[in-house]
């Protein structure tokens, strides 16, 4: 049997995706910037999608710019924060994506002033902590929180740090990729200035995605060339992705009780088998908490000995079972979790953790064959 829980790192693309996509690829080969009836078909795409995701997140469609994902929007956000905004103090996590990290340790080379707030043990952010910096003084600020850790699921208290970065007249970014299309998000009722999405992540097509930018935010071009997205990112448009990515977000949209309803109930399975199968098992971060965490992922640490941990992600692939040991952006590599290692005891980290995470494509008996999986490992 093959299994994929690894739904964090990308999900299959929906059927009724690949179609639109196709339509678009046979039927709409126009350039949007030319102004003939080719050029104005695809146009009219690509309004037509910026219109559809900007009602299902109850913004204004020309807050919607589309790019290439995540990382893309992440780093612009930053960048053009400290470019076009002035701001020389940006406060974020240490257990963001590396797309925030790193983009983090070029801008403190240039001179910018950046400050990790304080975790709780379970790895939430210490609200207090963050207001003591966000009155450090009167120059200006960026917040830079995700919404969602991708790796323990952890959910942002994103009202309480949207109401704190007004009170200190403080711009506030989060990363959402791992909410939008899994969570209402209504950024008429939360103010928030910047917000990164990958399409990818809900079920579409990979290489494209959004930013909000809130309309009274004005920056400038982060990539430059023609007048694209209101002249704020050159490049001809992935129309055939924009189109399809907005169809997976309307779906996901239109579904998402349900589906959400029913992968919780695939994780609630596996956490209640896990704690049967070992008793002193600990779920990172607040993964195995249904309340304080996404319903699409958790990230569990196995206490076994280190010759069965040397092997266990040998074992699971072979097995056929996707998973990851951290978040996406370091399978494969010899490096530990970054924000594992902030957040676990010394005797956690000499254990092996892996993130499992679920979609409405899998069945309970996927998480069956998992549980049989782990208990022929431990006994072998």
């Amino acid at each position: 049997m093959n299994v994929y829980f690894d739904n964090a790192s990308t999900t299959k693309v929906r059927g009724e995706v690949i179609d639109d996509i196709s339509n678009v690829l046979k039927d709409c080969f126009g350039n949007p910037s030319s102004t003939h009836s080719f050029g104005r078909s695809a146009k009219s795409y690509i309004e037509t999608s910026r219109k559809s995701i900007a009602k299902i997140l109850n913004c204004d469609p020309s807050e919607i710019i589309f790019n290439s994902g995540g990382t893309e929007s992440d780093n612009s956000i930053l960048k053009c924060a400290v470019k076009d905004l002035g701001v020389r103090h940006i406060i974020s996590s240490k257990i963001e994506h590396h797309a925030i990290t790193h983009t983090l340790d070029e801008l403190e080379l240039q001179g910018v002033n950046i400050h990790y707030v304080k975790l709780t043990e379970n790895g939430n952010v210490d609200i207090d902590n963050l207001e003591n910096l966000l009155r450090l003084n009167d120059e200006p600020k960026l917040v830079s929180l995700m919404y969602i850790n991708n790796e323990i699921g952890n959910i942002l208290d994103i009202h309480s740090v949207s109401n704190l970065c007004q009170k200190y007249n403080s711009f506030f970014h989060t990363d959402a990729v791992q909410a939008v299309g899994h969570y209402k998000i209504d950024l008429k009722s939360i103010k928030i200035d910047f917000l990164s999405s990958a399409g990818h992540k809900f079920h579409g097509p990979k290489g494209v995605g959004f930013t909000y930018i809130n309309k009274s935010t004005k920056i400038k071009s982060f990539i430059c060339g023609g007048p694209q997205e209101r002249g704020l990112r050159a490049g001809t448009e992935s129309v055939h992705n924009i189109v399809g990515m907005t169809k997976a977000l309307e779906i996901a949209d239109k579904n998402m009780e349900q589906e959400a309803e029913y992968v919780l109930s695939l994780k609630e399975y596996l956490i209640d088998n896990l704690r049967k199968l070992f008793p002193d098992i600990h779920f990172n971060g607040e993964s195995g908490n249904i309340k304080k965490s996404t319903y699409t992922i958790l990230n569990v640490c196995f206490p076994m000995s280190n010759d069965k941990a040397a092997m266990l992600d040998f074992n699971l692939d072979l097995k056929g079972i996707a998973c990851s040991k951290g978040s996406a952006c370091q399978s494969g590599s010899s490096e530990g979790s970054h924000v594992l290692s902030e957040i676990q005891s010394e005797d956690q980290k000499k254990f092996p953790s892996v993130r499992f995470s679920f979609s409405h494509n899998n069945k309970m008996d996927e998480v069956d064959y998992l549980i049989d999986t782990l208990k022929e490992f431990i006994n072998s």
